[in-house]
C-alpha cells in the first residue's frame, strides 16, 4: 500500500455494474472510478447480495467478525469490480442479504423488517475500517445516503477512530426511520438518542445520525445543498441542515462517458456524435419499431426512464397525455413504482397503441436507447437532487424538458430568446409544479423541434458540455483534505 497517497473507503449500498436500483448506483460506480484516475486509493465495502458474491471473485480477508449478538459471524471478503482496478470489499453475512428480492424490499416491494440491522452492520464494518481493524486503513470514509449513514454516529462515540467521514445525501426524501430499539440493536450508546443525535420525533432516523455526526456532508448539486435547508425540501431536517451550513457542500455529479456516450454506446444501432449527428435518426426509427410505434420524421418522440411516483411529477404528466397525443407527439416511457400510477399509463397506452409506449420495469439497454432514439427528454420532477438522465439527454442530442429544482436547475440552460442567441440554451425549464405550465413548456420545446436550425444548435450546445466526472472528483479530493487537516 503506497502510503504516500490519499486513502478512501467508499461504502454504499449498491454500485453498478453488480447491484444498481437507481442512479445511486451509478455514482457509486463512476466516482470510485474517476478517483482512482486521479492517484486517489479508493476502495469500496458493498453489503454481499447474492448478485455481488456472485459476480466477483473474492478471497477472504478477515472471518469470524462477532459484532452483534445473536447475529452469525460475518466473513469479510475482497474481489475487483467488473473490467475495473478498483478493489470491492463485502461484507459477508447470508442471513441479512443473500435473499429473494430487491437490496431493500421483498419480491412483493415491502421493505425488509430488518434493515436496519442489515444497513447497521454494513455501517459497523465501516466503522471497524475507520478504527484500523484492518490492514486497510482509510483516512477517509465516504459514506452515502441512510444505509450507511451510521457510520460516523460509531466513529463519533469510539475512542479508537482513526478516520474522518463524508456523508453523502443523494435523496432526503429516504432517511431510514426505524424504531428507538434500534439503538440497542446496532451497537450505539443510549445517551445517542436525543434531539442532539439521532433521535428523530420519537424515532431513530439513520440520515440524521449521518448528517448531526460527519465531520463533512455533501449533496449532489449546489441548488440541492441550497433546497434542502429549507422546509419544504429538508424533510424535517432543515434546521439541522443550516445549522451545519460550513460543513456542507454542493458537489455536481457526473456521468460516465465510458457507459453514456453516443459515439461509442455497445446499446445503440448507429454511433453517433456532433460531426455525424444525422446518424441519430437512425436510432429514432429503431426505437420506434422495437416500441410498435408509428414512423413519422415530422412527429417529435417524448422519451422518460423514471420511477413512477408523485415525485418524478408523473401526476402532472398523466393529465395532459391526451393533449400532447391530439398535439402530434409520441411518448416512450420507461419505469417501474406506484402501482396506480402504473395502470393509469398502461390503460392510455392501450388506448394510443401507435402513439404512446409504456414499459414497467427496468431495462439497461432499452434506457440507452431512449435516450439516444428520443428527440425530447421530460423531467418533471417536483424535487431532484441532481437527476442523471438530463445529462444523458443532453450528451446524446436529446434536449430535455426540466423543473426549476435542485440539479436540474444547475445544469440545463433554458432554451430563451437570449440563452439561444448567445448559443448557450440546452433545454426547456419551467417553474411551478403545474401540469398547465409544464403543457406550455411542452408545446414550445415542440414548436421549436420544427425549426431544425435552432434544434440543431440546442444539441450539438448540450452535446459539448462537460459532464465528466473528473471536475467533481476534483472538488472531493480537496474537500478530503480539507476534512483531513481540519481538528
Amino acid at each position: 500500500m503506497n502510503s504516500s497517497k490519499l486513502r478512501v473507503l467508499f461504502v454504499a449500498a449498491e454500485s453498478y455494474p453488480l447491484v444498481k436500483t437507481g442512479g445511486l448506483g451509478d455514482v457509486c460506480y463512476a466516482l470510485p472510478n474517476a478517483l482512482r484516475q486521479l492517484d486517489v486509493d479508493v476502495r469500496l465495502l458493498l453489503p454481499g447480495y447474492s448478485a455481488v458474491i456472485e459476480r466477483l471473485s473474492l478471497v477472504e480477508v478477515h472471518d469470524s467478525i462477532n459484532i452483534y449478538p445473536l447475529l452469525e459471524p460475518i466473513r469479510l471478503l475482497v474481489g475487483i469490480m467488473p473490467g475495473e482496478i478498483t478493489p470491492v470489499y463485502v461484507v459477508d453475512c447470508p442471513s441479512l442479504y443473500q435473499r429473494d428480492g430487491g437490496p431493500y424490499q421483498d419480491i412483493t416491494g415491502k421493505d425488509w423488517e430488518d434493515n436496519a440491522v442489515r444497513f447497521g452492520v454494513l455501517s459497523k464494518i465501516a466503522a471497524l475500517f475507520g478504527e484500523h481493524k484492518f490492514l486497510f486503513k482509510p483516512q477517509i470514509i465516504h459514506c452515502n445516503d441512510w444505509q450507511t449513514a451510521i457510520t460516523p454516529a460509531l466513529l463519533a462515540f469510539s475512542s479508537q477512530a482513526h478516520a474522518k467521514t463524508i456523508m453523502s445525501v443523494h435523496n432526503m426524501a429516504y432517511q431510514g426511520i426505524f424504531g428507538p430499539e434500534t439503538v440497542e440493536q446496532i451497537g450505539l450508546p443510549p445517551e445517542s438518542f436525543n434531539m442532539f443525535g439521532l433521535e428523530f420525533y420519537g424515532k431513530v432516523s439513520f440520515l440524521k445520525a449521518g448528517i448531526y455526526y460527519a465531520n463533512q456532508i455533501t449533496t449532489v448539486s449546489p441548488n440541492y445543498a441550497k433546497d434542502i435547508q429549507t422546509e419544504t425540501y429538508g424533510c424535517g431536517l432543515d434546521i439541522l441542515l443550516t445549522e451545519r451550513q460550513q460543513q456542507l457542500t454542493g458537489i455536481l455529479n457526473g456521468i460516465d462517458l465510458d457507459v453514456w456516450n453516443p459515439d461509442t454506446d455497445i446499446h445503440l444501432n448507429r454511433n453517433y456524435n456532433i460531426r455525424n449527428l444525422s446518424a441519430k435518426v437512425r436510432n429514432t426509427q429503431v426505437l420506434r419499431t422495437k416500441l410498435n410505434l408509428e414512423n413519422s420524421k415530422q412527429m417529435p418522440l417524448i422519451g422518460m426512464i423514471t420511477r413512477l411516483t408523485e415525485q418524478k411529477g408523473m401526476d402532472l404528466v398523466i393529465p395532459i397525455i391526451p393533449l400532447l397525443i391530439k398535439a402530434g407527439v409520441q411518448i416512450a416511457i420507461l419505469g417501474s413504482g406506484d402501482k396506480t400510477l402504473e395502470n393509469h399509463l398502461q390503460r392510455l397506452a392501450a388506448i394510443y397503441p401507435k402513439k404512446m409506449s409504456v414499459t414497467i420495469g427496468y431495462d439497461e439497454e432499452l434506457s440507452h436507447q431512449i435516450e439516444a432514439g428520443t428527440n425530447i427528454f421530460l423531467m418533471p420532477s417536483k424535487f431532484e437532487p441532481c437527476g442523471l438522465n438530463q445529462m444523458y439527454s443532453m450528451s446524446y442530442g436529446t434536449i430535455p424538458i426540466v423543473r426549476r429544482t435542485g440539479g436540474l436547475a444547475d445544469t440545463v440552460i433554458d432554451a430563451t430568446p437570449e440563452n439561444i442567441k448567445n448559443k448557450l440554451a440546452t433545454g426547456f425549464v419551467f417553474e411551478r409544479t403545474n401540469s398547465n405550465e409544464l403543457l406550455y413548456c411542452l408545446q414550445q420545446a415542440v414548436k421549436m423541434f420544427h425549426n431544425k436550425a435552432v434544434w440543431n444548435q440546442l444539441q450539438i450546445t448540450g452535446m459539448t458540455r462537460d459532464f465528466s466526472w473528473q471536475k467533481s472528483a476534483k472538488q472531493y479530493i480537496s474537500l478530503y483534505h480539507h476534512s483531513i487537516n481540519t481538528i
